[in-house]
């Protein structure tokens, strides 16, 4: 599978979205819709993006029980998505309903990931706060076997981990990371994090960068610079 830069379109509101995306005239880049832009717009916007000719990650995080779990994926399989996620500290039977959830009558489905650690996770503050007394990258390890387990196809982690991740899981099980910064950018509320080009030397599949894209001078100078940087 071939890299991608994923732009994380953190916008409170469709028009602002769609007058985002209308600056990009020549490409047509792969975008990740959370939960601000989600809840303020609900499926539609999922659509309409996509018919607009967007890839779409459709990043909602979800973590509850088992069957409530695989009920949601089976209401956003039809959407248009092509990649959506939950958290892998929901538990492998939680992920496993997901993946059914998530399967058509014909056995197709978009990617699914889970979110190890959050990028914004110290491993201080994982052990303090959330008490798990393993290291980071043995958490986020465990959590990305548990996830092959459930028959996942990768996992959001900071690109710092995605070569720990690949060696424990196999070069085709995806790793998707945001935490991406140019190396003269600002890390905002992010702590993991490195620069495109280290990304992909370290075994990234797919970057998703927001801010230094989004809120950039240029933003399609941005995303080209990044896909160079990514890409090659």
């Amino acid at each position: 599978m071939g890299k991608d830069v994923i732009i994380a379109c953190d916008f409170s509101s469709r028009a602002q979205a769609l007058d985002f995306l209308g600056g990009f005239t020549q490409e047509k880049p792969f975008v990740k819709i959370g939960m601000e832009l989600f809840y303020a717009e609900g499926p539609d916007i999922v659509r309409e993006i996509k018919a607009r000719g967007h890839k779409i990650f459709l990043d909602l995080k979800l973590h509850d029980i088992p069957n409530t779990v695989k009920k949601s994926m089976s209401v956003l399989r039809d959407i248009g998505v092509d990649m959506t996620n939950l958290h892998a500290a929901g538990t492998v039977d939680m992920m496993r309903a997901a993946v059914e959830g998530l399967t058509r009558a014909d056995g197709t489905r978009p990617l699914l990931i889970a979110v190890t650690q959050l990028t914004s996770t110290s491993e201080e503050r994982m052990q303090k706060e959330l008490l798990i007394n393993a290291s980071i990258n043995d958490t986020i390890v465990k959590y990305a076997q548990n996830a092959k387990e459930a028959g996942l196809d990768g996992v959001v982690c900071s690109p710092l981990e995605a070569g720990l991740v690949k060696d424990a899981c196999g070069a085709g099980f995806l790793t998707v990371t945001p935490g991406v910064r140019f190396a003269d950018g600002d890390k905002g509320d992010q702590v993991r994090v490195t620069t495109p080009e280290r990304a992909r030397e370290i075994g990234s599949d797919y970057i998703v960068v927001g801010r230094p894209i989004t809120q950039a001078a240029d933003p399609v100078a941005a995303y080209r610079r990044c896909v160079e940087e990514f890409v090659g």
